[in-house]
């Protein structure tokens, strides 16, 4: 068994719970779920139509702010950005475009215009996305290659703070989320691509790909 975030082969069992299997990695701190018990793409869409992310609501509106705020100081006026796995209602997108920003939009079931893959960014926003992700390392690798040199990835995912919350924690219970983080987590994941890492605050995580 190889992590399926850092490609590390440091894994081993976890947990099983609800009859599901969980691995977990001893080089990076990261959870996931056994591939065996993924859902199909079908089921998938299904419950992210049940998600209520309505552009205008103002408590999601400061519940992405926690990654928007800290992300705009990074960057200039202007810049161009990706909202990457935005979903049905991307309201980050909406939030930096009225701060002076240009957003474009991709998520694979609700705005799968892969053309937007091939250019590459100031920034990527990735909130909420990345528990998702079947394959985190080619993900990441992924949003590394459409990053421009010094810019930015913000991320916002829950993140695991103790092994013993695993059982009861309501992010496991969601059937979509496959991959779960530590802070540990992604500072691996920034070493790996040399990227500058910060965690600003629970959840949220900014890093920055070299100049190099």
């Amino acid at each position: 068994m190889i992590c399926n975030i850092c490609r590390s082969n440091a894994v081993s069992s976890f947990e099983t719970l609800d009859r599901k299997k969980y691995w977990s990695c001893n080089f990076c701190g990261g959870k996931h779920l056994d591939k065996s018990y993924f859902i199909d793409t079908a089921e998938e869409e299904l419950r992210y139509l049940e998600h209520n992310n309505d552009i205008q609501d103002k408590e999601y509106r400061a519940f992405l702010s926690k990654l928007s705020d800290p992300l705009k100081e990074k960057l200039s006026l202007g810049a161009h950005g990706l909202d990457f796995g935005c979903g049905t209602g991307p309201a980050l997108a909406d939030i930096l475009t009225k701060e002076g920003f240009k957003v474009s939009l991709y998520d694979p079931f609700f705005y799968p215009n892969k053309n937007v893959l091939s250019e590459q960014y100031d920034f990527i926003t990735c909130t909420e996305t990345a528990e998702h992700f079947h394959d985190p390392f080619k993900e990441f690798n992924t949003l590394n290659d459409i990053l421009k040199p010094g810019g930015w990835l913000g991320v916002m995912t829950s993140f695991l703070t103790s092994d013993e919350m695993f059982e009861n924690w309501h992010y496991r219970r969601d059937p979509t989320h496959v991959t779960f983080y530590c802070e540990n987590t992604f500072e691996v994941i920034a070493s790996q691509r040399n990227w500058k890492c910060e965690i600003k605050s629970k959840d949220v995580v900014l890093l920055q790909k070299n100049y190099d």
